[in-house]
């Protein structure tokens, strides 16, 4: 599973990275939302939340699936415009123009994805202009909840009123709490941008996207861009750009914009020394897969407490020495056993900084 970028025909200057200020708010808003995806911003969460403006946190509640459980692409606005190449604005005021700039029914088909609209990354019917659509996105609404429901009546039935509604709410965002991260953050986040267009202009875009996250990669052809994630979706950049969005409050969280019609872009953490390299996803299956055999759960209670050969675990786990290789061959793919010769004996061991992380790496990978 993983989402594909067709970047076939794309010249170089048509790659930019910039930071976004609304990109980063809508970060903020799902941090404030679910802080336990984020265990890195608890002190900066419990600080805002202390502080917040009790009108203002209700008002949160309002629309938060725009930000709780997915991140809505109405805070990427400037990918939706209709010459595919605009990039983000340099304030939050610049940015919430763009987002005017967007069609009703572009505006309603981006408010509603996810979570209740009937599908993503499609060019179809949208929920203003057909009513089987319209009445499939409210049923879908229903199930996540009157709040939902009462949301998407009222965004279906005035979009322009919802519209206004959500622009004073992130202006009203920035003044309670916003402009001062994004104080701290641009500085960070404008070094970064600078260091990855370098790195494009000297070393190429498989090397700039490497350096935004090891789960992106380029193929041989230079022509796809596959990203692992778990979720599948195809997009093109055909006549428009690529941008690479960085954010400081995004971790583990590595966004790929694939909506039809839009600019595709790239939403990704910014790098920090303490966390590990993401992991394969598919090499996370795998070794939750090699830990999950009921043998291999007992082997892995001997390796981990010492070093054994083949003819040991024989002895205690009362089998023969080819059902044991088997088992070592498996965990040995996963990457889960070190091995090492005595002599002439083979030693095989349980990694365990590596089985220790794996709670984490499979909690980055869903979030991813």
């Amino acid at each position: 599973m993983s989402v594909h970028i067709d970047i076939e025909g794309l010249r170089p200057e048509a790659v930019a990275v910039v930071p976004s200020p609304l990109a980063e708010l809508g970060m903020a808003l799902h941090a404030l939302s679910e802080p336990a995806h984020h265990p890195g911003l608890q002190g900066w969460v419990t600080a805002v939340t202390a502080r917040l403006d009790p009108h203002l946190a209700d008002r949160m509640c309002e629309a938060d699936f725009l930000w709780r459980t997915t991140f809505s692409d109405l805070f990427l606005p400037w990918a939706g415009l209709p010459d595919r190449r605009s990039l983000p604005g340099a304030t939050l005021a610049e940015e919430l123009d763009q987002l005017d700039k967007l069609s009703d029914e572009q505006f309603v088909d981006t408010a509603l994805e996810f979570t209740c609209s009937p599908g993503y990354g499609e060019c179809g019917p949208t929920a203003l202009s057909d009513p089987q659509t319209r009445r499939r996105t409210l049923e879908l609404a229903a199930a996540r909840g009157p709040r939902q429901l009462s949301f998407g009546e009222r965004l279906l039935a005035d979009p322009p009123r919802i519209r206004l509604w959500l622009r004073q709410f992130l202006q009203d965002c920035e003044e309670g709490f916003f402009a001062d991260v994004w104080s701290r953050l641009r500085h960070q986040l404008a070094a970064d941008a600078r260091h990855k267009t370098d790195l494009l202009r000297r070393k190429g875009l498989a090397e700039g996207l490497a350096a935004v996250s090891p789960a992106v990669t380029l193929d041989a052809a230079a022509t796809r861009i596959t990203v692992d994630k778990l979720g599948d979706g195809r997009t093109a950049t055909g006549d428009g750009g690529l941008l690479l969005v960085p954010t400081s409050l995004g971790w583990p969280h590595l966004m790929v914009l694939h909506r039809h019609g839009w600019q595709p872009v790239l939403h990704y953490p910014v790098g920090s020394p303490e966390l590990a390299a993401p992991q394969a996803l598919e090499q996370l299956a795998l070794r939750m897969t090699a830990l999950s055999h009921p043998v291999r759960m007992r082997m892995s209670r001997y390796l981990a407490r010492s070093a054994h050969t083949t003819g040991e675990l024989t002895q205690v786990l009362g089998m023969t020495a080819p059902e044991i290789s088997r088992h070592l061959a498996v965990m040995k793919k996963a990457g889960l056993i070190t091995t090492r010769r005595r002599g002439r004996y083979v030693l095989h061991q349980l990694d365990v900084t590596v089985v220790a992380r794996l709670g984490s790496e499979f909690l980055e990978g869903i979030l991813r």
